[in-house]
């Protein structure tokens, strides 16, 4: 069956960097854009970043712009989300999505459209 499974998450210091991982099984990887997206109680989900099928297409918030930079390796069927000089604000739950669709912009802006998601992992920026 279909699976994203996000791993990588943890507890950094401000300032720190860390890699999360989506590993992808059960469909075709090749053709779907994969986003990433973050969640911290109390807030609105926010669309964080995306990597488009071609790899041709990404898009970054603004909040990360310069900070964050993804990547993806369609033979191990993986997207990465390296994030650097992490701030307090960049704590919460973070998921990635795929949506079988050539480009980044429907994926962030109608994620209610998307059809796999994965369980999530918890970054926390702390001291």
């Amino acid at each position: 069956q279909v699976q994203l499974v996000e791993s990588g998450g943890g507890l950094v210091q401000p300032g720190g960097s860390l890699r999360v991982s989506c590993a992808a099984s059960g469909f075709s990887f090749d053709y779907y854009t994969i986003g990433w997206f973050r969640q911290a109680p109390g807030k609105e989900r926010e669309g964080v970043s995306c990597i488009s099928s071609s790899h041709s297409d990404t898009y970054y918030a603004d909040s990360v712009k310069g900070r964050f930079t993804i990547s993806r390796d369609n033979a191990k069927n993986t997207v990465y989300l390296l994030m650097n000089s992490l701030k307090p604000e960049d704590t919460a739950t973070y998921y990635c999505a795929a949506r079988q669709i050539p480009e980044c912009t429907p994926v962030i802006t109608l994620p209610t459209r998307i059809p796999y998601w994965g369980q999530g992992t918890q970054v926390t920026v702390s001291l």
